[in-house]
């Protein structure tokens, strides 16, 4: 059977809360990091989230 084109990613809070979303990224089709500008419950207020790798 053949891979999913999908793969998870975390999306990290830069605001160092260490909060974090899950992602779903195609990397054949998205090749740069995933960068969102989502809302952060422990700093309450919306802030720039990066990707990470999710272990």
């Amino acid at each position: 059977m053949a891979k999913p084109a999908t793969i998870q990613v975390k999306l990290e809070s830069t605001a160092g809360t260490g909060y974090f979303y899950v992602a779903k990224k195609n990397p054949r089709k998205t090749t740069e990091k995933l960068e969102f500008r989502k809302y952060d419950p422990k700093a309450r207020k919306h802030v720039v989230f990066k990707e990470t790798k999710l272990k």
